[in-house]
């Protein structure tokens, strides 16, 4: 993967429940780190094709490790494009350099 290629700017955010003094909880977003990353939309390809099982997926992912993060399905990415759940994180071929995300566009109801 080269840096050329990552050319969109994504951030990644967890969401975290905060009680107010009353009582009363929120959700809130901490952006937990902003990176450049390579975006691929789902697509006919053979790529694709062997996700079968992860037939939610909308986009795939890539991005550098993240020194003192650790990337798990309970965090949410957000780009310029929306909003997305991540539904996978894989070590791309365990060498501790790269993290591939599958997510799911979040569309909102209404």
């Amino acid at each position: 993967m080269s840096y050329g290629q990552m050319n969109t700017f994504i951030d990644l955010i967890e969401e975290r429940t905060v009680k107010d003094s009353e009582g009363f909880s929120t959700k809130h977003d901490e952006i937990l780190a902003s990176v450049r990353a390579y975006r691929e939309g789902r697509h006919g390809s053979t790529r694709w094709a062997n996700r079968a099982q992860f037939s939610e997926a909308t986009d795939l992912f890539c991005f550098r490790v993240i020194p003192g993060v650790t990337v798990t399905t309970a965090m949410v990415i957000v780009n310029e494009n929306g909003r997305f759940e991540i539904t996978s994180v894989e070590d791309v071929k365990g060498r501790g350099m790269y993290v591939e995300v599958l997510a799911k566009e979040v569309k909102p109801s209404g």
